[in-house]
């Protein structure tokens, strides 16, 4: 039986647990990399004498790249599909990877940054998820959800191995063995990547998909997009700030990346139960729920002091902040045709990877302006509450639409 006919004569084809297998080990890969860039930052600014904000520029410089090539690669994979995204990707990261190993300038480690946003994230995020989503008709937001979570895992154990990589070697070191890491399990699990019966179909097939949303996809995609924008800013400022702030409170690098290790596991259980939230409360308000959670939380890191206290401080924006992402993902997926998924997905990633880099960025610029990072996460907390604003105002469009078609 080919894998189309499997996919429209059973609910859930099995390849498409592979799939989310191996989105969720790519995306792992991709998002432990960037966020590892609140353990370097440190040994490498007081290295190199760069500035904060200076060095987490790269991880904005990533961000918009990924931004604006995810795009184009929206667009191909709605084309042509994603089959070889996966392995370009990989090769991309490794080789970032290696080349930061050896870099000694300021537009060196930005430009190695700006290529792993557009040939890495921007490769294996949006294409690869809209793909995941659509291999599955039933209950798609436990599959995303799974999928979505192996960032948050690499999100924990990357920045943790590159600190306990950087005590031991230093930063070149550690990036170089990371590089190594990297080629071993990306490139052969890129190699696995399949696409989508129904987004074949969707594709190839001349016949329009029907849809059953009361509004358009250009207006759905707008809506995401401008919410997006703020709550990236929002769930940035820690990501790459965290560590930092806590070695400036005297913590050790260890137990600052501890910290970031709890946050992000206990981020893959809620980017899981916010994708099951989706299947089962509504996708948007599943992500409304989860961004309250993320705003609350986020302005008090500057303000607690105790071990226990930052942990579950970390413990429940982590499952927070993780649940929105997941919610995302999930509200493009219902919201959206199978034919038009890739590039719904990357259109949003757009305006989220550049809320992703303005808020790595302003974390870092409010810390240079004051020398503390208080008014950088207090920021952190008014944008998420911008985003809470203009979800609920997206919710009520919805609901007076559907009033006006009944």
């Amino acid at each position: 039986m080919s894998n189309k006919e499997d996919f429209f004569e059973s609910k859930t084809p099995k390849y498409a647990w592979v799939m989310v297998f191996v989105v969720f080990i790519l995306s792992g890969l991709a998002f432990g990399s960037l966020a590892s860039i609140s353990v370097f930052l440190k040994p490498i600014s007081l290295d190199l004498g760069w500035s904060r904000g200076e060095t987490s520029l790269a991880y904005t410089v990533a961000s918009f790249s990924a931004a604006f090539f995810g795009i184009l690669w929206g667009y191909l994979a709605d084309k042509y599909g994603t089959r070889w995204f996966g392995l370009l990707g990989a090769i991309a990261m490794s080789l970032c990877l290696y080349f930061l190993s050896s870099q000694s300038s300021l537009l060196q480690f930005y430009f190695i940054y700006f290529l792993f946003g557009a040939l890495a994230c921007a490769l294996l995020f949006s294409p690869l998820y809209a793909n995941v989503g659509f291999w599955f008709r039933e209950k798609p937001g436990l599959a995303l959800g799974i999928a979505a979570s192996g960032g948050a895992i690499g999100q924990a154990l990357i920045p943790h191995l590159s600190g306990y990589l950087i005590e031991s070697s230093g930063w070149q070191s550690a990036y170089l063995s990371l590089a190594i890491i990297y080629a071993a399990i990306a490139l052969p699990i890129s190699l696995l990547i399949k696409e989508s019966p129904w987004r074949e179909s969707a594709r190839t097939e001349a016949e329009s998909e029907v849809r059953d949303f009361p509004i358009s996809e250009k207006e759905v995609v707008t809506w995401i997009s401008v919410a997006v924008i703020f709550c990236c800013i929002c769930m940035a400022v820690p990501i790459v700030h965290l560590v930092p702030l806590l070695t400036d409170a005297n913590f050790t690098l260890e137990f600052a990346t501890s910290v970031l290790m709890v946050l992000m596991f206990c981020g893959a259980f809620g980017r899981i139960l916010g994708g099951m939230l989706g299947d089962f409360m509504g996708a948007l308000p599943a992500y409304m729920l989860m961004s309250i959670g993320q705003t609350v939380s986020v302005v008090w890191f500057p303000h607690i002091s105790t071990p226990l206290g930052i942990y579950l401080l970390a413990a429940f924006f982590g499952f927070t902040y993780s649940g929105v992402m997941s919610s995302i993902l999930v509200c493009t997926r219902m919201m959206v045709s199978a034919k038009f998924a890739a590039r719904a997905m990357s259109l949003t990633s757009f305006f989220g990877w550049t809320g992703m880099g303005l808020g790595g960025f302003f974390g870092g610029y409010f810390f240079d302006l004051q020398g503390t990072y208080i008014w950088s996460f207090a920021f952190a907390g008014i944008v998420g509450f911008v985003n809470v604003l203009i979800l609920w105002q997206f919710w009520l469009r919805i609901k007076r639409k559907q009033q006006l078609n009944y």
